[in-house]
C-alpha cells in the first residue's frame, strides 16, 4: 500500500491540476490510517473544485472522525448529492445519518431510508455495513429464539456472582474501567471493563473475576466470538447514549442488568423502548 502511495504522490507532482489522481491520493491516505494527510489533500482538491463530489464525501468523513459533527453535515450530504462515482458507499450514508441524528434534525431517517433502497442497509433500522444474507432480523429475542438457552439460564442463575465480582473491581483508584472509546455517549459517564475482545482473552482481565471468567469459559460461542466482546459496562446517572448500530448482523447481544435503578432507567431498540 505505501508503494502505491508513494506512486500516487509523484504522480501528482507530475499533474497537480488532476483532481482525480487528488481523490485517489487521498483514499490512499485513509486506506493507512492518515486522516491528516487524506484531510489536507481534499482541502487542496475542494480549493479548486468546491464542487467535487467525491473530495467531498471524503472530507466530510474526516470531519465527522474528528467529531466536527455540524461542519461534517453539509460535506455528506452535498457529496451524496451529486451522485458522483465512488459516492455511493454505505459508511457515507451511515455517518451523515448520525451526524444528523445528534443535532436532532429527524432528516436522518430519509438518508437512512435511501440507503436502505440502495442495497447498503438491510433496513432503517439494522444500519450495519457487514452483513450475511438471510438471517433473521428483529430488535428483541427471547432466550429460545437465540439458540443459546443453556447460556442465558447460566448467567441468570449467576447473575449475583457475577455482580458481586464487578463491584469489586469498580474501585476508580485502580483504573480498570476505562471510557467509553467508541463516542457513542452524548453525556454523562460511561465505563468499561473488557474481559474478552474478537474472540481473545483482553490480558489479565480475568485475574480479579475469576469467578466470572470461569462460568463464561464453557460457552465458545460468546468467548470465541471474532465480532464480539464480553464486558462489563456500567452508566452513572444521566448517561444518555446516542442511536448507534453494531457493525455486523452476524452477532447478537446480550445485556445482563447486575445493578439497575427502579425508575429512570430505559433502553430503545428500533421504536420499542424497555
Amino acid at each position: 500500500m505505501r508503494g502505491s502511495l508513494a506512486t500516487l504522490e509523484k504522480l501528482v507532482q507530475l499533474f497537480p491540476e488532476d483532481a482525480a489522481l487528488k481523490n485517489d491520493l487521498g483514499v490512499a491516505y485513509l486506506l493507512l490510517g492518515d486522516n491528516k494527510g487524506a484531510k489536507r489533500v481534499y482541502e487542496e482538491v475542494l480549493a479548486v473544485a468546491p464542487g467535487d463530489g467525491f473530495a467531498k464525501v471524503h472530507y466530510g468523513f474526516i470531519l465527522k472522525s474528528e467529531n466536527k459533527i455540524a461542519e461534517s453535515i453539509p460535506y455528506l450530504k452535498e457529496g451524496l448529492e451529486s451522485g458522483e462515482p465512488g459516492t455511493d458507499d454505505g459508511r457515507f450514508y451511515f455517518h451523515l445519518g448520525d451526524a444528523l441524528q445528534r443535532v436532532g434534525d429527524d432528516s436522518a431517517y430519509y438518508w437512512y431510508e435511501l440507503g436502505h433502497q440502495r442495497g447498503h442497509f438491510a433496513s432503517v433500522w439494522q444500519r450495519s455495513l457487514y452483513n450475511v444474507n438471510g438471517l433473521k432480523a428483529q430488535p428483541w429475542w427471547t432466550p429460545k429464539e437465540t439458540g443459546y438457552t443453556d447460556l442465558v439460564k447460566m448467567l441468570e442463575r449467576n447473575w449475583k456472582t457475577i455482580r458481586d465480582e464487578a463491584l469489586a473491581v469498580m474501585d476508580q483508584n485502580t483504573g480498570l474501567f476505562v471510557p467509553e472509546e467508541e463516542n457513542l455517549r452524548e453525556k454523562g459517564e460511561w465505563g468499561q471493563y473488557t474481559l474478552w475482545q474478537q474472540g481473545r482473552k483482553a490480558g489479565s482481565a480475568c485475574q480479579t473475576v475469576p469467578k466470572t471468567c470461569s462460568l463464561l469459559e464453557r460457552y465458545s460461542e460468546a468467548t470465541g466470538c471474532k465480532r464480539g466482546q464480553i464486558k462489563f459496562s456500567v452508566m452513572q446517572p444521566g448517561t444518555h447514549v446516542w442511536p448507534h448500530t453494531g457493525p455486523t448482523n452476524c452477532r447478537l447481544r446480550m445485556h445482563l442488568g447486575l445493578v439497575i435503578p427502579t425508575h429512570g432507567c430505559k433502553i430503545r431498540c428500533t421504536n420499542q423502548t424497555r
